[in-house]
């Protein structure tokens, strides 16, 4: 079977409903959902710097990612997709990370020598992003709820140079007795900005699991807020398209919760976020596959009272 075949095998007909009726350009949605994801890396600044990492790669056609100084979108020039074998991968120089993945730590803007949360962190893309804008000063927690995952971010965070960072294993909603200074709740999501990495995410979609994940990151939400100090950022975000977990939750945590949302500004294609709400319109930001030739996500920023 195909891609595109199992792509049509898979997709189910209350998604393609609920589809057609929330994304401005259903047939844009489906064609990036079944394309090949463009690659990108993003470099690791505590190992290398920019101009260094461009001197070394050769043979690949690499091109600045506007919002992101350290990222790149990456070609090779005679087709190799391979970018993990690379030397540079594997001394820890760069990061495979889709450009849209790029953005939540961009807006949780960490500084050094702050105590931050990335309270859903395996496999550590976004960990590692936080501790170079950090330059390793200051406390990391990484946390995820599944040992399994651990892992992952241990090896990653390693191999990045990560060395500022302490790594937990607790539900997210469960995390007691540390007040940090910015939090970002990367949530677990449905995945369906992501669908043209992985076809299962159309096997796995029911309303009911939304509703599900919406009330799970409701709590994540919640639990973050009770963590932040007061004046402490909070970015929330999520690789789904889904409106539930998305402007919904961010409705929620304004009405029951003391923060203000914060305005997002990013040279970066982006489209109107699904909401009556003129503040949750103007400040968050919603992004289609489409919109730039990468991942769906959702991101809002938020200030502690």
């Amino acid at each position: 079977m195909n891609k595109l075949s199992e792509f049509d095998k898979l997709i189910k007909p209350k998604f393609i409903e609920r589809y057609k009726e929330i994304c401005p350009e259903y047939d844009k949605f489906i064609e990036a959902s079944k394309a090949f994801p463009k690659k990108s890396i993003r470099v690791n600044t505590l190992k290398t710097s920019v101009n260094d990492l461009k001197k070394r790669i050769t043979n690949w056609n690499l091109k600045q990612i506007p919002w992101c100084k350290e990222g790149m979108w990456i070609k090779h020039e005679e087709g190799r997709k391979d970018i993990g074998n690379l030397l540079e991968h594997t001394l820890g120089y760069i990061y495979v990370q889709d450009g849209s993945s790029m953005i939540p730590p961009i807006v949780l803007d960490p500084q050094p020598g702050e105590t931050i949360l990335d309270m859903c962190a395996a496999p550590g893309s976004k960990t590692s992003q936080i501790a170079q804008y950090m330059k390793n000063k200051g406390t990391l927690v990484a946390n995820d709820y599944k040992g399994i995952r651990l892992a992952s971010l241990g090896i990653n965070l390693n191999r990045c140079g990560v060395t500022n960072t302490i790594i937990t294993l607790s539900p997210g909603h469960k995390i007691r007795g540390v007040k940090f200074d910015r939090i970002l709740v990367d949530a677990p999501c449905s995945g369906t900005g992501t669908i043209n990495k992985s076809f299962r995410i159309l096997k796995e979609w029911n309303p009911k699991g939304i509703e599900r994940l919406a009330a799970t990151q409701k709590k994540l939400i919640e639990n973050a807020f009770h963590l932040l100090k007061p004046g402490g950022t909070l970015v929330y975000s999520t690789c789904s398209c889904e409106i539930l977990e998305n402007e919904a939750n961010v409705e929620w945590a304004l009405e029951n919760l003391q923060l203000k949302l914060e305005k997002i500004d990013l040279p970066i294609n982006k489209s109107e976020p699904i909401t009556d709400n003129k503040e949750i319109k103007e400040k968050v930001l919603r992004i289609w596959p489409y919109d730039n030739d990468s991942e769906g996500f959702f991101v809002a920023k938020f200030r502690k009272d």
